[in-house]
C-alpha cells in the first residue's frame, strides 16, 4: 500500500472534526441521564411533605405546606395541600401528560398546565414531578465549571418539545451526578428564573433534595429604590421509599381527603 507521509495524520484529524463534537455530547448527554435517573424513582413509590416558602418585596411571607406522592413509573403523582386553612384540600393529581386541580369548595376537577405556577409561587407544577431533561431537550454545550465547592458539567439545553416549562436552559451538574443549579430561558434567550439545589438527603442509594431554592428574574418589586426579585423556598421532609396505596393516586382520593 503507498504510504503519502502526512496523509494518515490529515484523516485522523479530519475525523475529530466529523465526529468528535458528536462523541462529547454523546458523553454530556449521558452526564444529563444520570442526572435524570438520581431525581427519579422507577423501582419504588415517594412520598414526601414539602414546606413551600413565598417572598414577594412588599408582602407578607406566605406558607404552603403539602404531602406529596410519586409513582414515577407510571408518570402519576397526587399533592394534598395540608396548609394554609384556606386552602387544605386542594390536590393535584398528574396521570401520564394530563394534570387535574381539585378544588374541595366546588367540588370540581378542572384540567391545568404543568407549566403553571404551583400555588402562586416561584414552583412550577413540572417542578414535582420525575425529571426527563435527556428526553426533552438536546445538549448544544458543554465546559467544566466550579460552582461553590463543588466541580460540575455546565451543559447547555435546547427543547426538542413543546411541553417542557422553559425552552433552553442551563444546568450545573455535579461530579457525583446531582443537579447544584439550573438557569430557565426563554426562547430569546432571557433569563427567567434561576434554581438552586444547595443540599441532598441519601437514603440507601437514592437521593432526594432537603431544599430547593427558586428566583424568579423578572418578578418583584422595588424596595428602598433596588429591585429585588420574588424568591421561593422548598424544603422536602419525612421522605420515604415506602409502597403508597394504589388508591392514592385517584380522584377518588382526592375527594376522600375533606371527608
Amino acid at each position: 500500500m503507498l504510504y503519502v507521509k502526512g496523509y494518515v495524520p490529515a484523516i485522523c484529524a479530519a475525523l475529530f472534526l466529523l465526529f468528535g463534537p458528536a462523541l462529547f455530547a454523546q458523553t454530556d448527554l449521558e452526564i444529563l441521564r444520570r442526572a435524570d435517573s438520581l431525581a427519579s424513582y422507577l423501582d419504588t413509590d415517594f412520598s414526601a411533605e414539602y414546606t413551600i416558602v413565598q417572598d414577594k418585596p412588599g408582602q407578607s411571607r406566605s406558607t404552603t405546606v403539602a404531602g406529596v406522592f410519586r409513582r414515577d413509573r407510571i408518570e402519576t403523582y397526587v399533592i394534598v395541600i395540608m396548609q394554609p386553612a384556606v386552602s387544605r384540600g386542594q390536590g393535584y393529581l398528574k396521570q401520564g401528560k394530563t394534570l387535574w386541580f381539585y378544588d374541595p369548595e366546588s367540588r370540581r376537577f378542572n384540567t391545568t398546565s404543568s407549566q403553571e405556577r404551583f400555588q402562586n409561587t416561584n414552583a412550577r407544577n413540572s417542578d414535582f414531578t420525575r425529571s426527563t431533561l435527556a428526553d426533552d431537550y438536546r445538549v448544544v454545550g458543554g465546559e467544566n465549571a466550579v460552582l461553590g465547592r463543588f466541580n460540575c458539567r455546565l451543559l447547555t439545553l435546547e427543547a426538542v418539545t413543546t411541553e417542557v416549562t422553559y425552552p433552553r436552559m442551563k444546568i450545573w451538574i455535579s461530579e457525583d451526578g446531582l443537579v447544584r443549579k439550573t438557569e430557565d430561558y426563554s426562547l430569546s434567550g432571557q433569563l427567567l428564573r434561576t434554581s438552586a439545589f444547595p443540599d441532598y438527603h441519601r437514603i440507601g442509594n437514592r437521593f432526594v433534595p432537603r431544599r430547593i431554592l427558586f428566583e424568579e428574574t423578572l418578578k418583584g418589586a422595588v424596595i428602598d429604590g433596588k429591585f429585588v426579585n420574588e424568591r421561593t423556598q422548598i424544603t422536602i421532609s419525612k421522605p420515604s421509599f415506602a409502597k403508597v396505596s394504589d388508591s392514592t393516586y385517584s380522584k377518588t382520593f382526592l375527594e376522600s381527603v375533606n371527608r
